[in-house]
């Protein structure tokens, strides 16, 4: 079954905008799915009409088999969203906002209690269960959105760019919370603009830009379609401004790096036999991008902008 099934979705705004220009999109029960593209390109949109907060102006959305326009109520129950905005009482205890959010899918309190509870301990908000939302960190109260998320047990969890300005250890964190909750079933799509984070967690992504989806596929078949990457080489004695290296397209950076890049065609192992054929030694290497974030770049904005 499929979690998520849209066809030929098209959202008009007043005005004439065309924030959506008939995409059509698939999500698999069990997937982890990205939903990517630059501000404006109508990844709210798509999240606002599936959660029934935007008002498309034709096409169809299913939930689990469920038509949003005949059977609205019943896809709901489906759902747990995530938005990029706080929109809970901050002058309510933690685990109050959680057990009254379950109160509103039918959930008895008694239950609610014992499956909030768990979703702090797994979230590491046991501490902060009875403290004001008010005194959270930014980052604890993303926390807390995911909990009341997820306590009326949902099959779907929409993320809209959950861990914006949230550190890198809570980050990380987070993700493993999350691959759990997908090994154990749960369905979860994501947006976000850490594009690291997409790679990392999503099985399938889609990468919306002006209203059309544009890419749509595993993550690994869309990664083997960047057909060159830049790698950023620290040599051990710093080289001259005007160095070009035979044979590749290169440049020396402002920080003295060495930026080379290579073609689908060429390896690695060869660039460092050309490097250490010149006799020139590196103590460092990475990319200069995250390989998803350069394919994206190069597909919204240009080869000239990646």
């Amino acid at each position: 079954m499929l979690a998520i099934e849209i066809e030929n979705l098209k959202k008009t705004y007043k005005g004439g905008l065309n924030a959506l220009k008939g995409i059509n999109l698939t999500v698999p029960d069990g997937g982890f799915f990205g939903l990517l593209g630059p501000n404006g390109a109508g990844k709210s949109t798509t999240i606002g009409i599936i959660c029934s907060l935007i008002q498309k102006t034709s096409g169809t959305c299913n939930i689990f088999g469920h038509n949003i326009d005949t059977e609205l109520e019943e896809a709901k129950r489906h759902l747990g969203v995530v938005p990029q905005e706080f929109n809970f009482n901050i002058f309510e205890k933690c685990i109050q906002t959680v057990i009254n959010q379950a109160g509103y899918y039918g959930v008895p309190a008694h239950i609610a209690e014992k499956r909030a509870n768990q979703l702090f301990k797994d979230l590491g908000l046991w501490e902060k269960r009875n403290t004001i939302a008010h005194a959270l960190s930014g980052g604890m109260k993303r926390r807390l959105m995911i909990a009341r998320a997820l306590v009326h047990q949902p099959r779907l969890l929409i993320l809209d760019e959950p861990t914006a300005g949230v550190d890198i250890s809570l980050r990380r964190h987070m993700w493993e919370f999350l691959e759990q909750q997908n090994r154990n079933g749960l369905t979860i799509i994501l947006t976000t603009h850490y594009l690291e984070e997409a790679e990392q967690l999503c099985k399938n992504i889609a990468i919306i830009d002006k209203g059309n989806i544009i890419e749509n596929d595993s993550t690994p078949e869309l990664l083997k379609k960047l057909k060159s990457e830049t790698v950023c080489l620290t040599p051990e004695t710093p080289l001259p401004n005007n160095f070009q290296l035979d044979g590749f397209k290169s440049r020396i950076a402002s920080d003295g790096d060495l930026e080379v890049e290579l073609s689908s065609d060429i390896s690695i192992t060869e660039l460092l036999a050309t490097l250490n054929a010149l006799g020139i030694v590196v103590s460092r290497m990475s990319n200069k991008a995250n390989r998803l974030e350069e394919l994206f770049l190069r597909l919204v904005e240009g080869p000239s902008n990646a």
